[in-house]
């Protein structure tokens, strides 16, 4: 099955549990686990739980480390629910509360169950109800007025800046690793101090703003900005990437916003993957990788 499809039919698809458990709650992303735990740092502090519930997600290649931390939050009285995205004979199920399928798209599945353990199952539905509005504007069928095409378009043959508000880095790091795991293309993220970074970063040569294109993700305050009337004298192009529009017709933000937007940027990834002519499968150079370090886990710790 295309990864079109897997992305046409994954809103309203988690099947995990729904229950919350008992607060306060620790949150830690491992692996092809961490983004989704970044995407819900609003909902539970990303560190290790001193009481109430530990919630712990993660990919294969990090079992060994998942499982330390595990240990350490059961010594200390702290309630351990893990949630793993991969083949499940790569984990104990025994330990799994919930287990996500693998894949670039695993990050919905575990910040929607993350949603849900933590007491916001409102927010989960609001996001569920985000992702389908994108569904609707970004499918090949639509073919004129496609939002994610067009910005495909716009990608394509270009390494482009990306930004954000301060405190949702978040954002930068999802089209980060969507562009290059998906769409096979380069970017580089401007976090930090980005005034700082743009307003020197092409003095020296002119020349090497030619070609250049940013996008700034989520919204544009005061700083972005900035950033923007700086950048629109320096390289070529400029381009808001908003959060997205719900079905009431106002913006997203929060939760909702930051999946939605995640969702947006993983068809930009394939439009732009088939445009490049490749393919939107992890390289074999990460399943290689990956494989090598889920071997190294000895076979009777999975079972």
């Amino acid at each position: 099955m295309s990864l079109f499809r897997f992305l046409t039919d994954l809103p309203g698809s988690y099947q995990g549990p729904t229950r919350a458990l008992e607060g306060p709650f620790g949150l830690l992303g491992l692996g092809e686990a961490s983004l989704a735990a970044r995407l819900c740092e609003d909902f539970a502090p990303v560190t290790l739980a001193r009481e109430g519930t530990q919630l712990l997600l993660n990919s294969p290649e990090t079992q060994a480390a998942a499982d330390d931390f595990a240990a350490l939050s059961e010594v200390s009285g702290v309630q351990v629910q893990r949630a793993g995205a991969g083949e499940g004979s790569r984990f104990d199920l025994n330990t799994l509360a919930f287990l996500a399928p693998g894949g670039v798209l695993s990050t919905y599945h575990l910040a929607q169950f993350v949603a849900h353990a933590t007491g916001h199952s409102a927010e989960a539905q609001q996001a569920e109800e985000v992702l389908r509005a994108v569904r609707e504007r970004c499918v090949p069928e639509i073919e004129d007025g496609n939002p994610a095409r067009e910005l495909a378009w716009s990608l394509w043959g270009r390494a482009p800046l990306l930004l954000a508000p301060t405190g949702e880095g978040v954002l930068i790091e999802a089209f980060q690793m969507l562009l290059a795991r998906v769409g096979k293309v380069l970017s580089v993220p401007v976090e930090h101090e980005p005034l700082y970074l743009l307003t020197g970063a092409f003095e020296a040569h002119h020349e090497r703003g030619d070609g250049r294109l940013a996008l700034i993700l989520g919204e544009e305050d005061a700083e972005m900005a900035l950033c923007r009337a700086v950048l629109e004298t320096r390289i070529d192009e400029v381009l808001l990437v908003p959060y997205p529009v719900g079905h009431t017709g106002a913006e997203a933000g929060g939760y909702a916003g930051a999946l939605g937007l995640w969702y947006f940027g993983a068809w930009v990834a394939a439009y732009l993957s088939e445009r490049e002519g490749a393919s939107c499968e992890d390289s074999p150079a990460l399943k290689q990788v990956l494989g090598e370090l889920v071997s190294a886990v000895p076979n009777d710790e999975l079972n």
